[in-house]
């Protein structure tokens, strides 16, 4: 297959790349990315000359490159993991999210619709469902939980997912949709919790944990959730919509004590600062539908999946240090400014 990975160089789909170059190496993959501050071209440098990668900088906004792409490639499927996706920075300001994450998503699709796919693929969040109380641990996230989003970044998911519904509705275009839960692993830009803390209590800062910590995340290791997405673009139904979990749930303030024993640091690097408005309490995902249809289940239980993740950032220091500088930047100008 010829498959368009947008978003191909953020942190979700650049391991998704990596993985399907292993799992299918008969595939060829272009990896469409407008590079924003958190896609980093460093995360695919093992890949980066195989004869069946190629990259296009092309922001997903931009009608007439995306037509022009799928002009001159045919691709057979469409992945989408172009997204803004950290809610402080929807709060900060909205408007791009809603460009990004709605008008984009309806260039990729009207492309699709003229120029024709075997499947779209929409790669979502469980944020669309809202939250659910701490005090009901029998309470899930299924497919059929109506959406109530809280934040910008999840409001703007929430109606991509509707408009890719409503356009295999009204015109036919062969999608899928997968709603996840957090997500942690290698190459994950350092705003996000679990890097964050990494780098942070590396360097001796301080480690800022939102109101009194207890809100409750479901995580999922990212290559499971790579496994996920292949499986349901191969093999799952169009038109369906498939929750990925991991049967993970940890309170926040948990996981950031069990990075600083990792590492050795002090409990007293933690720093509670004042809550981010409208702060899900908690997501759980029931991926019983995924398991039931396609067979898959999550593979890495959190406490090796974070050790591996822990290890990872530790072995490859350099790449947290280049973001935090600003360095990985330049990184597209080195290898693409002469070709």
């Amino acid at each position: 297959m010829k498959i368009i990975v947008t978003g191909g160089a953020g942190f979700i789909g650049s391991n998704f790349i990596l993985y399907v170059m292993k799992a299918h190496p008969e595939d060829q993959i272009i990896n469409v990315d407008c590079l924003t501050y958190a896609g980093n071209l460093e995360n695919l440098v093992s890949v980066e000359n195989e004869p069946n990668y190629k990259f296009a900088k092309i922001d997903i906004r931009d009608r007439k490159a995306v037509y022009q792409l799928f002009e001159d490639e045919k691709p057979d499927v469409v992945i989408n993991f172009a997204a803004e996706s950290h809610v402080d920075r929807s709060i900060d300001n909205p408007g791009v999210f809603v460009e990004t994450n709605v008008n984009g998503t309806q260039v990729l699709l009207d492309a699709c619709r003229k120029y024709g796919i075997k499947r779209y693929h929409q790669v979502s969040t469980d944020e669309v469902y809202g939250d659910l109380p701490l005090d009901r641990p029998d309470l899930f996230f299924t497919e059929t939980t109506p959406i109530h989003a809280s934040s910008p970044y999840s409001a703007s998911k929430a109606s991509a997912d509707l408009l890719v519904g409503a356009y295999h509705r009204t015109f036919g275009v062969p999608v899928t949709i997968s709603r996840c839960s957090n997500n942690y692993g290698p190459y994950q830009f350092p705003e996000k919790l679990i890097p964050l803390m990494i780098a942070n209590a590396e360097n001796g800062k301080e480690l800022p944990v939102y109101g009194d910590g207890m809100n409750v995340r479901d995580w999922l290791y990212v290559e499971d959730h790579c496994k996920a997405i292949d499986l349901i673009v191969r093999e799952g139904k169009v038109g369906e919509i498939y929750n990925i979990g991991g049967h993970n749930e940890m309170h926040n303030i948990d996981i950031v004590k069990i990075i600083l024993k990792t590492l050795g640091k002090s409990e007293d690097l933690i720093r509670f600062v004042k809550d981010r408005a409208g702060h899900d309490l908690r997501y759980a995902i029931d991926p019983a539908k995924i398991h039931a249809e396609l067979g898959w289940l999550p593979e890495t239980m959190f406490a090796d999946g974070i050790k591996k993740t822990i290890t990872w950032y530790l072995d490859n220091r350099s790449w947290w240090e280049n973001i935090v500088s600003g360095e990985y930047q330049n990184y597209y100008a080195r290898m693409y400014g002469n070709r």
